[in-house]
């Protein structure tokens, strides 16, 4: 993961998740479908959302006839990589023990918290 990556508004962030969810090239319609029950936006906000989206360099517009397709440019385990320590060195100060404290508050319970040491302890964190 090269630079750092942008942290996104929460409307930018549900249609990046929606795209995530999705195997690539994502149509509009996937998009909405995901989106519609939760997350309901208009065509017209979508497609700028799509549009802010791709000057971001989160993904790239495919024009196909008069449709467009959309792939991600950046995976959703990067940008939550990128997240995860920007809110360690920002938030935190860069001290593990406040962020892991923070995120032990966070109302994970106790079997999160058990599968969480269980990575660590496998080494696959």
């Amino acid at each position: 993961m090269a630079g750092s990556i942008r942290r996104l508004p929460d409307a930018e962030l549900e249609v990046m998740q929606a795209i995530w969810a999705c195997a690539p090239p994502v149509t509009r319609t996937d998009i909405h479908e995901i989106l519609k029950d939760t997350h309901p936006m208009a065509l017209t906000t979508l497609l700028t959302v799509l549009t802010r989206l791709s000057e971001k360099g989160f993904l790239r517009i495919e024009k196909v006839g008069r449709s467009a397709r959309y792939v991600p440019l950046i995976s959703q385990h990067d940008y939550l990589a990128q997240q995860s320590n920007r809110f360690l060195h920002k938030l935190c100060g860069g001290n593990l023990s406040t962020f892991a404290a923070a995120l032990c508050d966070s109302g994970l319970s106790r079997e999160e918290v058990a599968e969480l040491r269980d990575l660590l302890e496998r080494g696959m964190l």
